[in-house]
């Protein structure tokens, strides 16, 4: 008998399961049974279940309705007249779900879970401008007698190959089918492992919503906030009601301000900023207000601390923004220009940024861009090329003048080309504002805070406070507490 030899020194490997072994595992298993809608990159999915064996017991249907008015029939008409989008996903999960409810009968089958797996995706077009994205998505049982559990993904093939996109997406497939049954149980695992087999280089998942009975604790935004966390995407977006937003339908041909920072907490600073800003963006000439979206941006390196990033931190902020009205963006971009690139992706229309002195001066400092062959011009050019316009809130220096833009120092070398964008338009002053805003600083307020200090209040929009003390956010009430327990 061979004993399997183990060195010092060695790490435990975790074994993943092969893409055949998972689609075997769920068709060996004589409760689990549904059917596969796939539409516009084949039966992928399916197929893996297909060929594994034992697909009899797991498959009661399979079909594609490729052809749009046989899918027009089948699940309705879009109002938007579109088919790759999460509203059609949904309908065809529903209806699927509907049919087997209505087909199978319960006394037959008791112990069935049943489920429903769909995607409606485009793969890369023929002139290969557009890569190609897609919703897949399960509603899926635990048990007879439950309510369906649904995930729902949002994905953006890399690839520059329709045959290879419509394997990667089979692969995903079986990962999200085996995940919903084998790792329910830890939605940040299951994330990860949608990956197995596959490369980020492959497939960027930037959207997805956890519901049902199994997942009423999940918090979307934290699993937004894995997504980037985890490289698997750039950025994501939700909405004030917490429900994560696909980038791409939110930013698409819009007017776009948007302002970024730690909002560790949100302080009067940051809504004067927002306010007098927008009042500005709206009255440029090419500026619509209808279709204009204000964007508060978390970058990454913003919710990080001590190298690790503090998750109920993260929260604390979120709930902050959404209780104002807010749409917030968590990005992977630690410059600028990245966010502005990002952005141009999805619109062609003026956008604004509204900043402070300190980071526009940080914006024209070489040692940001020595990663990039063409260094600060080829950033400026991604920058400034584009219609943008930077609207600039003023500080006050340590001897007590005001900077704004006529008066702020960048370094010498970078003097000139500093002039040439605000000679041009490109960096305007935001006027009018109360001195006494100048002074709060979110670091100060989240040491008050921590420190059990009083006088933090005022510094904040109204109703902010009052939502830190109600929900004990960053650590409110925690010194007196410990007071308390010596």
């Amino acid at each position: 008998m061979d004993t399997e030899i183990i060195l010092k020194g060695d790490k435990v490997i975790e074994q993943i399961p092969s893409i055949k072994d998972k689609a075997l595992r769920i068709n060996l298993n004589e409760n689990i049974y549904g059917t596969f809608a796939e539409i516009g990159a084949g039966q992928e999915t399916v197929r893996h279940f297909f060929r594994t064996g034992g697909s009899s017991g797991t498959i009661a249907k399979a079909m594609s309705a490729y052809d749009k008015d046989f899918s027009d029939s089948i699940y309705g008409i879009e109002t938007d007249g579109r088919y790759v989008t999460e509203s059609r996903l949904k309908k065809m999960l529903s209806h699927e779900v509907n049919l087997i409810e209505a087909r199978l009968n319960r006394e037959k089958h008791p112990n069935k879970m049943f489920f429903s797996y769909a995607n409606t995706v485009a793969t890369i077009d023929f002139a290969k401008q557009f890569k190609g994205h897609g919703w897949v998505g399960i509603r899926y049982q635990l048990d007879p007698s439950a309510d369906y559990n649904e995930i729902i993904i949002h994905i953006r093939f890399k690839e520059m190959d329709a045959r290879l996109q419509q394997e990667t997406l089979g692969v995903l497939g079986v990962n999200l089918i085996y995940g919903a049954y084998y790792k329910y149980n830890d939605p940040k695992r299951l994330l990860r492992y949608l990956y197995d087999h596959l490369d980020k280089d492959q497939l960027e998942i930037d959207t997805i919503n956890f519901s049902g009975p199994l997942f009423s604790e999940v918090d979307n935004r934290l699993m937004s906030l894995q997504l980037v966390k985890n490289g698997m995407t750039d950025a994501v977006m939700f909405n004030p009601d917490g429900q994560n937003i696909l980038p791409a339908s939110i930013l698409y041909k819009k007017n776009i301000l948007a302002l970024r920072g730690s909002f560790r907490p949100v302080t009067k600073v940051n809504i004067d900023m927002y306010e007098k800003s927008y009042k500005m963006f709206v009255q440029e000439n090419k500026v619509d207000e209808k279709n204009t979206l204000v964007i508060f941006e978390i970058t990454l390196s913003n919710l990080r601390s001590e190298g690790e990033i503090d998750e109920r931190d993260f929260m604390d902020r979120a709930e902050l923004l959404c209780s104002l009205g807010h749409t917030v963006m968590i990005s992977n971009f630690q410059e600028y220009y990245k966010v502005v690139e990002y952005f141009s992706n999805y619109t062609k229309a003026r956008m604004g940024l509204a900043m402070g002195v300190n980071n526009l001066v940080d914006i024209f400092d070489e040692k940001y861009y020595r990663h990039l062959s063409g260094g600060i011009l080829e950033a400026f050019g991604k920058l400034f090329y584009r219609d943008l316009k930077v609207f600039l809130y003023p500080m006050i220096d340590e001897e007590g003048q005001l900077i704004n833009s006529e008066n702020l120092k960048v370094h010498p070398r970078m003097k000139e080309l500093y002039k040439f964008f605000k000679f041009n338009g490109k960096v305007i002053d935001i006027e009018e504002v109360d001195e006494n805003h100048l002074q709060i600083f979110s670091r100060e307020v989240l040491k008050m805070i921590s420190k059990g200090k009083l006088g933090w209040e005022g510094m904040l929009p109204q109703g902010i406070a009052e939502l830190i003390k109600e929900h004990h956010l960053f650590g409110y009430g925690e010194t007196k507490l410990l007071e308390k327990t010596n």
